[in-house]
């Protein structure tokens, strides 16, 4: 049976979301301020997730909720608006009827400084910076709502699009420590995707799964491997990325929950986007 499913803060990572699910016959509605002005099979709609009037006619009848939005600013206030008022406003103004299952698409930002350790579902949170807090505050929030719902903590995302690191690095504006590990954790946007996808069909579940390929890296690993790709430098020696404690994130559940990743080391996925790069330019 299709599903009626809403996509708030419908941007590229929703918008990839939604086209595997109008794939496999779901009815998708889009929600994003100012929605693209183009005529294809997603059912757009422009609101505020932080305006509540603007969420009144949302469609009935949604199943399925999917809350992926992006801030325009990494400032306290904004994501405070968007994570937790935003959420909030959203789900007050669905069909609770309706409405059986809400996935949130959180981030790794919620951990702290861990070192070497592996970190999975069971490692108590320590954000090091308002980012990781507040969503942590959003996925507690949540829940205590009392719709079945399903927390992903995502990784640091790339694929196309999103090569920014490749830039900095041949601009020689990357640092990397060299002397002290420092682990990088990554995952394929296309991968970030179809993981969504996959935990919205499952039947049974847990409340929290952890977003990232088979790969964490030392950051000197991953900077000097994409460098080496891309004709850069070496990255320079210097400090770790301030806010971002060092983690080796594991993807044990998510794969035990039966997904299988198709870029499972960032290097081979880096490589693949750059290669796909030269031959389009």
């Amino acid at each position: 049976m299709s599903e009626r499913i809403l996509i708030a803060g419908c941007g590229d990572l929703g918008q990839r979301v939604a086209r595997l699910l109008l794939a496999r016959g779901d009815e998708v509605y889009a929600l994003r301020r100012h929605p693209p002005n183009r005529d294809d099979s997603l059912r757009w709609l422009a609101a505020d997730l932080a305006s509540p009037e603007t969420l009144a006619s949302l469609p009935t009848g949604i199943t399925q909720l999917i809350f992926v939005p992006a801030p325009d600013a990494r400032q306290p206030d904004i994501y405070r608006a968007v994570f937790l008022s935003g959420l909030r406003n959203v789900l007050d103004a669905l069909d609770n009827a309706s409405l059986q299952r809400v996935l949130f698409v959180s981030s790794s930002a919620v951990y702290g400084e861990h070192g070497d350790e592996w970190v999975d579902e069971a490692t108590r949170p320590a954000p090091p910076g308002f980012n990781g807090q507040v969503l942590l505050d959003a996925e507690r929030a949540l829940s205590k709502h009392p719709v079945d719902s399903i927390v992903l903590r995502l990784a640091g995302l790339y694929g196309p699009g999103r090569l920014q690191l490749i830039d900095r690095l041949r601009a020689g504006r990357v640092n990397a420590p060299r002397q002290q590990k420092h682990w990088a954790n990554r995952i394929h946007v296309e991968d970030a995707a179809a993981a969504i996808v996959h935990l919205l069909g499952l039947r049974e579940h847990q409340s929290l799964y952890v977003g990232v390929d088979d790969t964490p890296l030392p950051l000197d690993v991953l900077y000097d491997a994409l460098a080496a790709l891309a004709g850069a430098p070496p990255a320079s020696a210097g400090p770790a990325p301030a806010g971002i404690g060092s983690k080796r994130l594991s993807n044990a559940r998510l794969k035990a929950s039966g997904f299988r990743l198709r870029w499972p080391d960032s290097r081979i996925g880096y490589a693949a986007l750059l290669q796909h790069a030269t031959s389009a330019g």
